[in-house]
C-alpha cells in the first residue's frame, strides 16, 4: 500500500462568489482532509488562485484532481513536484517571555531570520516566511518558552521555470490591444 503525503494542488477558479464553498465541499464530500489552503487574486482580474496542501496517496491525489476539473469555475489544475516548485508560508508567533530570556529569542531569531516585530513587557511576536519545515522548526524552539499564540497563512508556491498554471503571454495581449 502506498504511503500518504502531503500534496500541492494548485487551482485556477472564477473569481467570484461561492466557488470556494463547492472547492471545499467537494473535499468534505470525499472525505478528503485539506491540510492548509490558500486563495488570492491573480493578474486577471476574473481569476483567482488555490494552493491547496492535501495529504493522500497519488490515487486519492488524482481523485481529487479528476473531481476538481469537473467543477465549471475550476479552469486549470496543477500538482507541483516538490523539486520543481518554490514554495513559501508565513509564521505569526507570540511568545511568552521574561525580560532575562529575550536575548536568547533574539539570539535564535537573528539565527534563523526571523523578525521580531513586537516587543510587550512579557511577550514578543515573531513573523517568518519560509518552507513550511523551518516554520515548524522554529515553532518547536519556541515551545520551551511558551507559546501564547500563532497563526500561519498556509503554503502558497509556483512552479519553477516557465511553467505558469495560466497563460500570461494571452492575457498580457488582451490587455495591451
Amino acid at each position: 500500500m502506498e504511503k500518504a503525503t502531503k500534496h500541492i494542488i494548485t487551482a485556477l477558479v472564477s473569481n467570484k462568489a461561492g466557488v470556494l464553498t463547492r472547492l471545499s465541499g467537494l473535499f468534505a464530500r470525499r472525505g478528503y482532509n485539506i491540510d492548509s489552503l490558500s486563495v488570492c487574486g491573480t493578474h486577471n482580474p476574473d481569476r483567482s488562485r488555490m494552493t491547496i496542501v492535501a495529504v493522500g496517496d497519488e490515487d486519492e491525489i488524482n481523485q481529487i484532481v479528476r473531481q476538481l476539473d469537473k467543477l465549471v469555475d475550476c479552469h486549470k489544475i496543477m500538482i507541483f513536484e516538490p523539486t520543481e516548485s518554490v514554495k513559501r508560508e508565513l509564521l505569526l508567533i507570540k511568545v511568552n517571555v521574561p525580560a532575562d530570556k529575550r536575548p536568547e529569542i533574539e539570539s535564535t531569531a537573528n539565527m534563523m531570520k526571523v523578525k521580531i516585530i513586537d516587543v510587550a513587557p512579557t511577550s514578543v511576536i515573531c513573523e517568518m516566511t519560509g518552507e513550511p519545515v523551518k516554520l515548524d522548526k522554529f515553532i518547536e524552539l519556541m515551545r520551551p518558552y511558551g507559546i501564547l499564540e500563532l497563526a500561519r497563512t498556509g503554503v502558497t508556491a509556483l512552479s519553477r521555470g516557465r511553467d505558469c498554471i495560466d497563460d500570461v503571454m494571452d492575457y498580457n495581449l488582451e490587455i495591451n490591444k
